[in-house]
């Protein structure tokens, strides 16, 4: 797994191919638990029932919603790229560490066997973590370098994120609360993206 400073660097016009991974991930990942809920054949609830349910073992919808996991967790790395080029600290890490932390929930779907069960409860917790921490460690950087909405809006997305994410084991609807907390930070990764591809937030030089 990437350390802090193992995560390479790349040029300009890199950095802004890299963030396209923020945005086609989180949309990818949405479209599928949509799209997934809206087709399924199995008895399910979009504000009861986890997301992960779409992907369990023999649901009609296993292979859509695992795809939207793959993309949620190949695209995240990628977009970490164009982070550590332009926020830098830590987020780049979480980022990338949401991303592989997705692709080990992909590979353990619920109902395989107790163990398998554990080890996604496990994967989905590392995961809704390091989501919910990484634009709330983009903001310093981002308020630094002027980008002061964009450090806002990852403040609230990651405290709203994280108040969500921690509200699904309890009695509440699961299935609200946790599109709630996957959502904001989504929201945040692609407005985030956009800024960098669209060069408001710029490449920081060597030395910065």
């Amino acid at each position: 797994m990437w350390t802090r400073d193992a995560l390479p660097s790349v040029s300009d016009r890199g950095t802004r191919r890299a963030a396209l991974g923020g945005i086609l991930g989180a949309l990818g990942f949405v479209a599928a638990w949509i799209t997934s809920a809206a087709i399924t054949d199995n008895p399910y609830s979009s504000i009861d029932d986890a997301i992960s349910r779409l992907a369990a073992v023999e649901t009609d919808t296993r292979w859509l919603m695992t795809a939207g996991f793959v993309i949620f967790g190949v695209s995240l790395p990628i977009f970490s790229l164009a982070l550590r080029s332009t926020v830098g600290g830590l987020a780049p890490f979480t980022a990338a560490t949401t991303g592989v932390a997705t692709l080990a929930v992909a590979a353990s779907p619920l109902d395989h066997s107790a163990t398998i069960d554990s080890l996604h409860g496990l994967f989905a917790t590392v995961g809704y973590v390091t989501l919910a921490a990484t634009p709330v460690l983009a903001a310093s950087p981002l308020a630094s370098s002027g980008h002061r909405r964009l450090a806002h809006f990852g403040v609230a997305a990651g405290v709203t994120s994280a108040v969500a994410l921690a509200l699904t084991p309890t009695t509440l609807p699961t299935g609200l609360f946790q599109r709630i907390g996957l959502t904001v930070s989504d929201a945040w990764i692609v407005a985030t993206a956009i800024a960098i591809r669209h060069g408001r937030v710029a490449t920081r030089r060597s030395g910065h």
